[in-house]
């Protein structure tokens, strides 16, 4: 595959050529700005609206800016970036994010930016004007790593989340959202959502094993997995670990992993897509010697299909009381995020897979497990992703790696999707 090659891009579309991205420039992009919140083991730490983020923002509305873009920042600290086009129509819109969990790589959300701005750059390098303005988005707070919910930005944008209720967000280290942003300058002047896109396309990571594993490029992702975020606590007794009886106990540890117990049992019944994950815990008092008499922990439950997935929420929130009752300890949960299924563009997807084979990649359709801004700003207009595969897997994490091809191969295919929705 010659992912640099100048290719024949859909015949219905009136194009005769497609120009190239530089795949060099997009990695050094890339690397640069893996630079900001640089870790020791290679990876970054970049948490929403923290020091790492506004410098990480700064560089790239500076290379935005240095492209002859317009920058707007909306209310919540989205960037929307703007190449005007020769009418004054509703824009092709693509980005992504770059906050990252605390322990990220180079790639998850960045690639999806950097793409955009790279398809802007070529665009200007070949003298190509378009009808339509290309818009390119950096969207606060995708992660959820630091305040929740997770795409906090584009659930603004979109207008499933009032804007009041997100900027009294409060962090877990307990900052507030709208506080944060006018520490850090991104506490921006533009309505959300003012502009609703013609189209938007995000580049994006796979963040799982199926297209490294399959030996496929790309992947022409058809939607996004619903996801339901609880949290727990328990309370119970502290007491002697040596000196109480197992029955008679009140032990939050126990009934903790019972319910992980369960949760797993009922992802392997369900079978298909259907996931489930005890990612985060604290206890109380945290000692070996001591049954621990407080503990907050986290059930994540995703699937593709809606109702198999509000009957696993049901089916885990019955069974964490049923087990808490069994052990003499309280139980109260809350909802942190709960996001349906969403099934993408048919004729987006179509567009993707017929762009992927014109550059001689093999191409798969396939739903995404992982929750994206492009899943939010579906309900606004016609919205498709690109994957690209993520070596052995890894995601959130240091060694999150996308071999240069592959980040070629993606960004080509970003461009030439955009490039037709913005000459249509």
């Amino acid at each position: 595959m010659n992912v640099q090659a100048t290719t024949q891009t859909p015949a219905d579309h009136g194009l005769t050529q497609a120009p190239s991205i530089r795949g060099e420039r997009l990695l050094k992009r890339l690397k640069d700005l893996g630079q900001v919140g640089a870790l020791d083991n290679g990876g970054v730490c970049r948490l929403a609206l923290s020091d790492a983020d506004r410098a990480g923002r700064d560089l790239v509305v500076q290379w935005m800016k240095s492209l002859g873009m317009t920058v707007a920042v909306d209310r919540i600290g989205n960037i929307i970036a703007t190449r005007a086009g020769r009418q004054n129509l509703a824009p092709v819109m693509t980005g992504s994010h770059i906050d990252t969990v605390r322990s990220g790589g180079l790639y998850d959300g960045n690639l999806g930016v950097l793409a955009g701005l790279e398809v802007v750059k070529t665009l200007n390098d070949a003298g190509i004007q378009t009808e339509r303005p290309i818009q390119v988005a950096v969207f606060t707070n995708e992660e959820g790593a630091r305040f929740a919910p997770d795409m906090l930005g584009s659930l603004v944008f979109q207008g499933d989340l009032p804007l009041e209720e997100a900027l009294a967000a409060v962090a877990i280290d307990g900052a507030v959202l709208g506080d944060e942003l006018q520490r850090i300058g991104y506490a921006g002047d533009t309505a959300c959502g003012a502009t609703r896109p013609h189209a938007f396309v995000e580049l994006h990571i796979e963040q799982g094993p199926v297209l490294e594993h399959k030996g496929i490029d790309i992947g022409a992702v058809t939607g996004v997995q619903g996801i339901c975020w609880i949290e727990f606590q328990l309370e119970g007794v502290s007491n002697h670990a040596g000196t109480t009886p197992m029955s008679m106990r009140k032990d939050t540890m126990a009934v903790m992993a019972d319910i992980a117990h369960h949760v797993r049992g009922m992802t392997q019944r369900l079978g298909g897509n259907q996931v489930g994950t005890i990612g985060h815990c604290q206890l109380y008092p945290n000692l070996i010697n001591v049954i621990p008499s407080k503990l907050t922990f986290t059930v994540d439950i995703r699937n593709t299909e809606k109702a198999v997935l509000d009957a696993a929420e049901q089916e885990v929130l019955a069974y964490a009381q049923s087990s808490a009752e069994r052990e003499g300890v309280t139980l109260r949960w809350k909802s942190l995020a709960r996001f349906d299924p969403v099934a993408f563009n048919p004729a987006m997807i179509d567009r993707v897979e017929r762009n992927a084979k014109a550059r001689g990649c093999s191409v798969i359709r396939m739903p995404s497990g992982a929750g994206h801004d492009a899943g939010i700003i579906a309900a606004m207009c016609p919205t498709s992703m690109i994957f690209v595969p993520s070596v052995k897997g890894l995601s959130h994490n240091p060694g999150e790696l996308t071999h240069p091809h592959d980040l070629t191969a993606g960004a080509n295919i970003l461009l030439d999707t955009v490039l037709q929705l913005a000459r249509a």
